[in-house]
């Protein structure tokens, strides 16, 4: 369904910093890293896409959060999605929600909501039993 999510960032070093660990805690790979242009992306294990970006805005204006946009990624199980938010909080990152059971989305979801270093919120999502 996506071929890639772009997140900008103000600050590339910052945000490497945060995304990178954090990354490697989800088991996604580094596709690349170019500090110059600047940008980074990610994709799942094995694969090629969707692939997660991250970089300074093309259009050279200032990163700006949105308001109701979110990214979530997917956790292969409940203890990841506990690790993704105890690394997210480690590096920089901001608590928008602690790691929990959410069955009004449905039975199984098990989730945890945070901002990066740039205030993008981010969300990690099991949807199995434990």
């Amino acid at each position: 369904m996506l071929s890639h999510i772009s997140m900008g960032v103000g600050d590339f070093s910052r945000a490497w910093a945060f995304y990178q660990p954090l990354m490697a805690c989800l088991g996604l790979e580094l596709r690349f890293h170019a500090p110059e242009v600047p940008w980074a992306g990610w994709h799942s294990a094995g694969g090629q896409r969707p692939l997660f970006i991250i970089g300074k805005p093309f259009n050279g204006a200032p990163h700006e959060p949105g308001n109701g946009q979110m990214t979530a990624f997917m956790a292969a199980t409940r203890a990841m999605v506990d690790a993704a938010h105890r690394t997210a909080l480690a590096h920089g990152g901001r608590c928008e929600g602690p790691p929990g059971l959410r069955p009004h989305y449905h039975p199984h979801y098990y989730g945890a909501y945070f901002r990066d270093t740039e205030g993008n919120k981010l969300a990690v999502a099991c949807h199995h039993p434990e």
